[in-house]
């Protein structure tokens, strides 16, 4: 483990000159960047973060004040499993390649840059969030956030540049100067373009967008390609705090409006400064609908191609499912034809996309069940909801059609007529940016969020998880 060298990995970077020449001049250009579009505001703040230092399941990570700008971002790829073989798809039961092979090389670097893409997307999406940050505890998870997302590129990068010679490099280069929301190089998903300048969009974020990426790397962790599988298996690692901040911010806010719901003898949380809950149901209904379109046409020819190949399996493709072949099996399709809805039997390959969106939507479910018992606790009747799948979409069968939010297919009249009772409104958005009001007192929370149930690592809730300039501005004392 060279943890001491100028990018710290534990794939021997130091024996291959070549490769670490590369990465050590990349680097310079991706400390630009961070400091371009990285967390606006608190770049020479000492930040209590934690820092990745091993791959093994204890002691893998070191926490400790760091500065942003200096965090050890590393390469870090779990060890190989001894005689893995391919799991699923047209390969399955052959060794594992450690090269790129060079009829997928096109189709596998697409994956990769696709893959590392939406991390520093979201780092830039985000990056004024902590001029509003509700509490110390939770401006230090935004960062925690921010550097997780910054080394998540820098494991894809390596795999660029490792893997993909000069093509490699020019991707990684071009990583660097997308940026999201910009019209001219935006970046490549839509979802990672969109606007995310308040803490309840924050909290939708990283619950619904970056649980994508957890059912997304999880995938490609099945992968044949052993190297892209052993980074992402560690990258999951580290994503689970992410997924973590967004479901408890989440329910920190439904507690929060709840309580404040009761205070109201209309039941209307905003007339005591809260969010109200059908508020939080708009929010939902938005960022649900823009994240369940990551992954991608419910009907499929690239998701047959990635399975069939071997590049991309099913969530957990080896523990769940008898058949790696999926080559017989068909997936009941809701499909929109002569003016209802019907069923269709599809090929089980070229429906994958769909089978790990039924995931993803199992798990938001579950999530969403748990803020309603935080709701039911505080004695309100009121129950949040997931809308259908086929609600809002952009994109695949549904895209072009009108759906209400219980999945029924109505006019396009009708959804305009009801759009304003199921997605935020501009009125609803600026009423929650209105509550952004910074605090950063060690140990306060802003009014319109619940306090969290316990702080970082063993920490107490009023630790001051961030020190330095930028969070004494916030408080009036530069």
């Amino acid at each position: 483990m060279s943890l001491f060298d100028k990018i710290p990995n534990n794939v021997n970077l130091s024996d291959d000159k070549r490769l670490q020449r590369a990465l050590e001049t990349w680097q310079p250009d991706f400390i630009n960047w961070w400091r371009e579009m990285g967390p606006s505001g608190f770049q020479e703040d000492q930040v209590y973060l934690r820092t990745a230092i091993s791959v093994s399941n204890d002691g893998w990570a070191h926490y400790d004040y760091v500065k942003m700008p200096e965090y050890r971002w590393g390469i870090f790829l779990t060890p190989p499993e001894p005689g893995r073989t391919i799991s699923f798809g047209d390969h399955a039961g052959q060794p594992v390649w450690n090269e790129v092979p060079g009829e997928l090389r096109n189709v596998l670097r697409r994956i990769i840059v696709t893959q590392a893409d939406t991390e520093p997307a979201s780092v830039e999406q985000q990056r004024m969030l902590g001029l509003t940050a509700p509490s110390l505890y939770d401006l230090r998870n935004l960062f925690q956030v921010n550097v997780e997302e910054g080394r998540h590129l820098w494991a894809m990068v390596h795999l660029l540049h490792q893997f993909f010679g000069r093509d490699g490099r020019e991707e990684a280069e071009q990583l660097l100067q997308r940026r999201a929301g910009n019209p001219d190089t935006p970046r490549i998903l839509s979802t990672f373009n969109e606007a995310t300048d308040e803490w309840l969009s924050f909290f939708c974020f990283t619950m619904f967008t970056d649980r994508d990426g957890k059912y997304q790397l999880a995938s490609l962790a099945e992968s044949g390609f052993d190297p892209l599988s052993r980074a992402t298996r560690f990258m999951l690692t580290e994503e689970a705090f992410h997924l973590f901040v967004g479901e408890t911010g989440i329910d920190r806010i439904v507690r929060r409006s709840a309580q404040l719901t009761k205070m109201d003898p209309n039941g209307d949380a905003r007339k005591h400064g809260g969010i109200d809950l059908p508020t939080v149901q708009k929010y939902i209904n938005y960022w649900f609908s823009s994240a369940v379109e990551l992954f991608g046409g419910e009907i499929s020819t690239n998701a047959a191609e990635f399975f069939s190949t071997g590049l991309k399996g099913r969530y957990r493709e080896k523990e769940k499912y008898q058949d790696h072949a999926a080559l017989e099996g068909f997936y009941s399709l809701d499909v929109f034809e002569n003016g209802r809805i019907q069923q269709r039997e599809v090929p089980l390959r070229n429906a994958l996309n769909e089978v790990l969106r039924d995931e993803y939507v199992s798990d938001c479910e579950r999530a969403v069940r748990k803020w309603n018992r935080t709701i039911a606790a505080e004695g309100v009747g009121f129950e949040l909801k997931l809308p259908s799948r086929k609600f809002n979409r952009k994109m695949g069968i549904y895209a072009g059609l009108y759906f209400d939010t219980d999945g029924n297919p109505i006019s396009q009249e009708a959804f305009e007529a009801r759009r304003d009772n199921w997605l935020p409104t501009p009125e609803d958005r600026a009423y929650v940016r209105s509550l952004m009001v910074p605090v950063v007192e060690p140990g306060k929370v802003a009014h319109w969020i619940a306090p969290p149930a316990k702080g970082i690592e063993g920490t107490p809730l009023d630790f001051e998880y961030v020190r330095g300039e930028g969070v004494n501005r916030l408080r009036g004392n530069a």
